[in-house]
């Protein structure tokens, strides 16, 4: 049993294709095929069952597999020991981020890693909450940024900063010509929301019914977007609202700022924080990293005495 050979079960089970995680791991088809061969013939267990499409791990697979990702991870923090001792600062970090996030943190937080000139290799990959967090406990990737806080007994969080909550009205919407949004006055079945997946749902939720009455009024649609940009151009045509986080709003053009209104009587925010496993050895990495990302957003949002006014999960 080899590195190389974990390393090829481990590619085989992230792309369920052979080819494709041949081609990651840089070397051919068949050589990827022979490895994991002599793997299973060592076992003397079926690692995959071929004959399905996309391929499957088999039962017994699962468990080599997920094994294999625990001993890579282990073989990585040994040289990540050593360098962190050093004082090496280079290599890859892999950092997943949650869409309605990315959409505008992305592209600064881009501009400001070049602008560092440092010898860390960024790769960021967009993906919900629960699937960040499997990855980072697995190894695949090494930090996320998401909203918090997620108190996980097995992750370590790093808040970066504090955004407001911001209610998007629709002309149309008899709030219109209310200059403050009072939740007690608006029915929930007139809020557009994001797709159930999505954490940023959850807390409107949460802060929906922290302040609003219950209704029996039903809706005569419903529409659950997976975009925030695609909820503001629903209710920049339809009746209704939608809410939004604090660097959403920013981005906005000067027309649709009109169509934006705080909350009455009513402190709400949402953390924004780098997570990584309790076992992440790489302190001086993930420090640049934080800098890099803090300095994306605008200082009057990393205010820490705003913690006090988070909407929970």
């Amino acid at each position: 049993m080899t590195i190389q050979q974990l390393e090829y079960i481990v590619a085989v089970d992230n792309f369920r294709h052979f080819a494709k995680a041949a081609e990651m791991c840089f070397v051919t088809q068949p050589t990827l095929s022979m490895m994991i061969q002599k793997l299973e013939d060592e076992l003397d267990v079926k690692l995959f069952d071929r004959t399905k499409h996309p391929v499957e791990p088999t039962i017994i697979g699962e468990q080599v597999i997920a094994q294999a990702r625990i001993s890579l991870k282990n073989l990585r923090q040994i040289k990540e020991i050593v360098e962190s001792e050093q004082n090496i600062v280079r290599g890859k970090f892999r950092l997943g981020i949650i869409p309605t996030i990315a959409t505008y943190l992305v592209p600064e937080l881009l501009h400001q890693h070049l602008a560092a000139h440092s010898d860390i290799e960024l790769t960021l990959k967009e993906n919900t909450t629960d699937n960040l967090i499997q990855e980072i406990m697995n190894g695949t990737l090494d930090g996320g940024i998401l909203a918090g806080p997620l108190n996980h007994p097995e992750l370590v969080e790093y808040p970066v900063y504090f955004e407001k909550f911001y209610a998007y009205v629709s002309p149309q919407d008899s709030a219109y010509k209310s200059r403050k949004i009072d939740l007690n006055t608006i029915d929930i079945n007139t809020v557009w929301l994001l797709e159930n997946e999505h954490c940023f749902r959850g807390q409107i939720e949460h802060l929906c019914l922290r302040k609003r009455k219950s209704s029996s009024k039903k809706a005569a649609i419903r529409y659950e977007s997976g975009s925030i940009e695609t909820l503001i151009n629903v209710v920049d045509c339809n009746p209704g609202i939608t809410i939004i986080p604090e660097m959403h709003a920013m981005a906005l053009n000067e027309d649709r700022q009109e169509n934006l209104r705080e909350f009455e009587n009513l402190t709400a925010v949402r953390e924004v924080c780098v997570i990584v496993s309790k076992e992440f050895v790489r302190k001086t990495m993930l420090k640049i990293i934080l800098d890099v990302i803090r300095n994306s957003v605008p200082k009057s949002m990393q205010n820490p005495e705003l913690k006090q006014y988070v909407v929970p999960l």
